[in-house]
């Protein structure tokens, strides 16, 4: 079967799209991924195996959509051209403006004949915008939702499936934190990741700031909020913050093993308040606390499966919480409630391998 993946950044920054390459891998297929290089900088590498479509344009991420259009058009017009000019059997979408832009190409030439990953909260609002989803899911072959607080914006079909953000690999390593002590001063709250959301970063850090209890670390690409973060911590002369820089997938491994608490926290905001990020895996697979804001879908997540601490930074008590929050885990408890939640993930995540694996081989 020849095949597209149909990405819209940089591969560093699409781990989701393993959970596909990982079934379309078990079969003799051929494999072609289409990519946007955004920053003209190296990418990771992939297996031989996969052909590589380079679409390489500058284009900054912390800005509005409405400044991207030029970039969003000429991307359309490469990926039009992809499709147009060879015959895949099947596409995968791995995101929900890719479709947008491509979404007359995919329901003439690909109906029933392309996968769509749906990822993006963005315009739903928007009576014709819904109606475009809507749309390109029904005439998707099958739809993966990465958080299933995504579920509403869409219509109610049986080949909805939930992929989630997990990177199974990450299984191999699932001891490298349990096997080193808790007992740690200072404890190292860390985030990896896209560094954004600036006002609620800057309460953190005001919470934590210059306080012995507490080391806070930061890992992932800086744009104008970290830049804007690393310039309040030198002005107000904050030094137990740390700022790390990009970082390489399998870096994770030393970051989970240096953790005491994962920083997962997120304004409440239109987009990110149904999302689920990579950390809330990661925090499951290496038995680490993470911290989430109150009325996200994700803190209902972690509060529900008692696998870290939900709060609002912006209360005073704030770091007194945190620290008494976490001298107060029984690890035991703690490890049983990690494994519960992951099975039920594993659980879901395998259905969904199980669809693709019918419609491969199909």
């Amino acid at each position: 079967m020849k095949i597209l993946l149909i990405g819209f950044t940089k591969i560093a920054y699409m781990p989701y799209m393993n959970f596909y390459l990982n079934q379309f891998y078990k079969e003799d297929n051929e494999i072609h991924l289409l990519y946007w290089n955004r920053d003209g900088k190296k990418e990771i590498q992939l297996p031989n195996k996969v052909k590589l479509h380079e679409f390489k344009m500058l284009q900054e991420d912390e800005v509005p959509k409405i400044k991207k259009l030029r970039s969003f058009s000429k991307y359309r017009k490469n990926a039009k051209k992809l499709l147009m000019k060879n015959k895949f059997d099947l596409v995968v979408v791995m995101h929900t403006l890719p479709g947008v832009l491509l979404n007359d190409t995919l329901e003439k030439h690909y109906s029933k004949k392309y996968i769509l990953d749906y990822r993006d909260v963005t315009f739903e609002s928007f009576k014709f915008y819904k109606k475009l989803i809507h749309k390109l899911v029904k005439n998707s072959i099958a739809t993966f939702v990465s958080s299933d607080a995504f579920r509403i914006y869409l219509p109610v079909l049986d080949y909805i499936y939930t992929s989630h953000n997990i990177l199974i690999d990450s299984l191999d390593y699932r001891d490298i934190r349990r096997n080193e002590s808790r007992i740690v001063k200072p404890i190292r709250i860390r985030y990896w990741g896209f560094i954004r959301h600036e006002s609620i970063n800057k309460t953190i850090i005001d919470r934590v700031a210059n306080d012995e209890r507490f080391e806070l670390h930061y890992h992932g690409r800086e744009q104008e909020t970290a830049h804007n973060l690393k310039r309040y911590c030198e002005t107000k002369s904050i030094d137990n913050v740390y700022f790390h820089g990009e970082y390489k997938p399998v870096e994770r491994y030393g970051f989970a093993k240096n953790t005491e608490i994962i920083h997962n926290m997120y304004e409440n905001d239109k987009m990110t308040q149904p999302a689920m990020a990579n950390k809330y895996y990661d925090g499951l697979i290496f038995y680490i606390p993470q911290l989430c804001n109150e009325g996200s879908f994700m803190g209902g997540r972690v509060a529900h499966s008692k696998i870290g601490f939900i709060c609002n930074p912006n209360n005073i008590s704030f770091a007194d919480d945190l620290f008494n929050y976490y001298n107060s885990i029984s690890w035991s408890t703690f490890v049983q409630s990690c494994d519960h939640e992951l099975d039920d993930i594993l659980s879901e995540y395998k259905k969904g391998a199980n669809k693709i694996q019918n419609i491969i081989n199909s």
